[in-house]
Order: C-alpha cells, then sequence, then structure tokens
C-alpha cells in the first residue's frame, strides 16, 4: 500500500511501514496531486480533507492524529464508502496540562490564589474533564456548562452559560461546530465578551474560531482588566499579532503538543487502519515513551503547596516559555509570520506530561502529594496522600 503521510505526526514512519510504503510531505501544503494513488491518507488539523483533495483518488482510509474533525468532510468520506478514523483524547491530558500551567503562571503574575478563583469549564469530554479534575485538584470551585452532554441525562450538576459568565476563569474545550442545536462557531462574540466579570481569565485551547477574534481585540482594546490566553487562532497560520499583543499569553496551537499525546495519537490511527484492512498491529507507541525523571522538592519553601505545585508544573512545561517564542513574529513581515507560525509547531522541542515526572516526597506534607497527584505527576507508591 502506498501511504501519503503529514510528516508531523510522530513515529508515523515507524508504525505504518509495516503496511506498506509511506511518503510524508507538509501537511498544510497536501493537494489532489499527492493523494492520487495513495492508499492510505494520514493527516492533522491543518489540512482539509474532502471532495477537492479526494475525488479521484485511490483513497480508502483516512486517519487524522488530532481529537476533532472540523477539517474533515464525513459525510463525503461516507458517501465514498472511505474509512475514517481520529483520534479522540489522545491529547486530552497535555491541554488540560496547558490550561493548568496557563492558571499558575497567571497566579504568579497577578498575585492570586488559585484555590479563591471559581472556573467555568465550558465543554465537559476527553479535554473539559481533565480540566475539570486537575483544577478541582488546585482547591478552585468549578462550574461545567456543556449542552449536548446535558441533553444525554445524568449531568443535573451542570448550569447554563449565565452562571458561567459569572465565574472568575472561563476555559473552552468544545468542538467547533457551525450548525445544530448547540453551535459553537463564535460563541464567544462582543455580547458574551461584555459580559465577563471584571479582572475575568478567558482560556481557550479549543479551535480558533469558537472565539470571534475581531470582537475579541476590540473589547481587549478598551477592556485592559481581563486576562487571555490564546492557543488557536482565527486564520491560522497568519494569525492577528495587534490581538497577539493584547493577550497575556499566545502559543501557536500547541496545547496538546506533548510526546506522549501524539504518540497515543499515532497509535489510535494506525490500530485503526489495521482494523480497516485486516492486519495484525505490528508497532506500539510503549517502546517510544520516555522513563520517567525525578524531580526533588525538599528545598527551602517547597513546603508551600502553591510554590511547589507550580514549581512542580513549570518544571514540566511552562506556558511562558511558548509564549516568548511566538510574540517573536511580530518582528517579522506577513508570510514570515505565517511560516513562523507553522515552523513552531514542526520543531517544537519535546515535551512531556506531568506523569513523566517522578516527585520526590522531600519535605512535602500529605496535601501537596495529594494535589500533585490528582494534577497527574508520579508519585512514588507508599508516599502519604490524604486530602
Amino acid at each position: 500500500m502506498k501511504i501519503i503521510a503529514d510528516e508531523n505526526i510522530p513515529c508515523v514512519q515507524q508504525a505504518f511501514s509495516t503496511l506498506g510504503e509511506v511518503i510524508l510531505l507538509p501537511g498544510r501544503q497536501l493537494c489532489a496531486d499527492d493523494v492520487r494513488d495513495a492508499d492510505i491518507l494520514l493527516v492533522r488539523s491543518v489540512t482539509k480533507v474532502g471532495r477537492e483533495l479526494l475525488e479521484g483518488s485511490n483513497v480508502c482510509f483516512v486517519g487524522s492524529a488530532t481529537i476533532g474533525f472540523d477539517h474533515i468532510d464525513r459525510d463525503y468520506l461516507q458517501q465514498q464508502n472511505i474509512g475514517f478514523a481520529t483520534a479522540p483524547g489522545s491529547n486530552a491530558t497535555s491541554a488540560a496540562e496547558y490550561v493548568v500551567s496557563a492558571v499558575l503562571a497567571l497566579a504568579e503574575r497577578d498575585g492570586f490564589d488559585p484555590a479563591e478563583k471559581k472556573v467555568g469549564i465550558i465543554g465537559c469530554g476527553n479535554v473539559g474533564s481533565r480540566v475539570l479534575q486537575k483544577l478541582s485538584a488546585l482547591g478552585m470551585h468549578c462550574l461545567v456548562n456543556d449542552p449536548p452532554l446535558q441533553a444525554q441525562g445524568g449531568h443535573d450538576e451542570f448550569v447554563d452559560l449565565e452562571e458561567i459568565l459569572q465565574t472568575d476563569i472561563i476555559t473552552l474545550h468544545v468542538p467547533l461546530t457551525k450548525s445544530g442545536e448547540y453551535p459553537t462557531f463564535h460563541l464567544v462574540d462582543g455580547v458574551f465578551i461584555g459580559k465577563l466579570r471584571p479582572g475575568a481569565i478567558l482560556i481557550n485551547t479549543a479551535r480558533g474560531s469558537v472565539i470571534d477574534n475581531r470582537a475579541l481585540a476590540r473589547a481587549l482594546s478598551e477592556r485592559t482588566d481581563l486576562s487571555v490566553v490564546l492557543d488557536v487562532w482565527e486564520g491560522e497560520p497568519a494569525i492577528d499579532t495587534a490581538l497577539l499583543e493584547k493577550v497575556a499569553f499566545g502559543t501557536p496551537h500547541i496545547a496538546g503538543y506533548s510526546l506522549e499525546g501524539k504518540l497515543r495519537g499515532t497509535e489510535m490511527i494506525y490500530t485503526a487502519a489495521c482494523a480497516h484492512f485486516g492486519l495484525p498491529i505490528r508497532w506500539s507507541a510503549e517502546g517510544e515513551l520516555p522513563a520517567r525523571r525525578p524531580l526533588e522538592l525538599d528545598e527551602p519553601g517547597a513546603k508551600d503547596l502553591l510554590q511547589a505545585v507550580s514549581r512542580a508544573v513549570f518544571h514540566s512545561y511552562d506556558v511562558r516559555n511558548d509564549d516568548a517564542q511566538l510574540r517573536r513574529l511580530s518582528l517579522l513581515t506577513p508570510e514570515q509570520q505565517k511560516a513562523g507560525f507553522d515552523a513552531l509547531r514542526k520543531e517544537y522541542p519535546v515535551r512531556h506530561e506531568f506523569q513523566c515526572t517522578t516527585v520526590i516526597p522531600g519535605g512535602m506534607n500529605d496535601g501537596l502529594n495529594y494535589t500533585l497527584r490528582n494534577i497527574g505527576f508520579d508519585i512514588p507508591s507508599g508516599t502519604p496522600c490524604t486530602t
């Protein structure tokens, strides 16, 4: 079989070479000529997959190593009897850890205790549910809004959007949809932003168009009290650098870019492809995972819970580093900015999830052990962990 794959899918060569010849190409530049005689197409969110790309091709299976599918014309694939698989939840842990890092970075910058803040989580799927768990472990009071999930029943604790708008921090974890009963395109518009309470924090790691970026830019010109964290942008890779200058932290769509999350995505679409063609599984991501790294928290001041948690989180992932990299694009021409945005994603340094760090107890107390364990760090067995 001939397999065309986005060059930025990790270990795609190792995995899919067990099925056939793998040709790596830039995902954003894929065209119909590239895939015409391919049997399998493997993409990420930067490639639009539908009739324009696939018509007249031999492609009979498409795999997207992402959690979303707004870039895929699923109706067309179904009509053409083309197999399809995505990777739901593959980078959910990484994206949730991004939110934790952003909250702690803002807490350090502005001098607040996260435990004194109320959080509104919009969307409680794979990512949102993990954000709920991790922020709750930080002692934060979390409210959840997810109308589609609530409509399925069993979620009487969920609240409406008006109640979410009264929280201190709002974080978005919804798919991008333009139709249906609960569309999310420009869910956050000028009216929404106008209702944010003074000093509110808004975080978007979902899709850029969930927020009306123009309305947000206008609002931030008038409301300097708001703090916004954007990992996703309308018009990527041609982002609004004027908006970038107004947000607290801006990053190049890398919230889910942990090595572990990427490898899960590759493994999920590889397994699905094997099942589609009735072939044996001959590759596993397990062999690509790194050994855990130790981190000691027994230095002076480590008994302070917030300080110690922040140190562990920033040791694993510090959102401020990615923010600094993205802001350098403002010095470039528009075309250079587009290329630079994609380069930051393609050449992204290896980042590991919290689970890959083993925290050595040292002088930690039970409360700290509990918090670190419940936001995802590895704590040696036998270490006290009480609430």
